[in-house]
């Protein structure tokens, strides 16, 4: 047999990372409201999306969920009870010390402008997107209360 051996380890700029990543998210249409407005300052989005403080239980259950967030495809965190963590990204334990709100924030709505060459899906940015199918065009895909909820887990996770 001939060719070159695939690696064992996927990188983050792996394409098909970013495939697997966007084939988790059954949103069905309509389920998510249109993206929030938001301010970029720096290396932040220092405003809330909703002006509502976020629930850290419900960021976990987001954040553990295949279905919604589907962060532990990629991430490993502080989730013992969870299995098949990834490991293409960095791990969230201590993203609370590393990180401020409005820095995780940015992460979320729009990872493209701290790295360009992320496979991170923005969970809020509906417009400049490639081969969205119709069903989600237009539609974020957390709510903006949804990322707010993410948030007040992740700066809880300071270990």
């Amino acid at each position: 047999m001939t060719g070159r051996a695939r690696p064992a380890r996927r990188r983050a700029g792996d394409p098909w990372a970013a495939l697997a990543v966007a084939a988790l998210w059954p949103l069905a249409a309509g389920s998510a409201p249109a993206a929030a407005p938001f301010t970029v300052v720096g290396t932040a989005i220092p405003q809330s999306l909703t002006g509502v403080a976020g629930d850290a239980a419900r960021g976990r259950a987001i954040v553990v969920s295949r279905q919604r967030g589907a962060c532990l495809l990629c991430h490993a965190g502080p989730f013992p009870d969870e299995p098949g963590q990834g490991d293409l990204a960095p791990s969230l334990a201590g993203v609370g010390a590393r990180l401020d709100a409005g820095e995780l924030r940015l992460r979320l709505v729009l990872p493209q402008r701290i790295n360009p060459q992320t496979v991170m899906p923005s969970y809020q940015r509906v417009d400049g997107l490639q081969r969205v199918g119709s069903a989600w065009r237009g539609k974020p895909l957390l709510s903006a209360q949804d990322v707010e909820d993410v948030i007040a887990l992740l700066v809880t996770l300071r270990d």
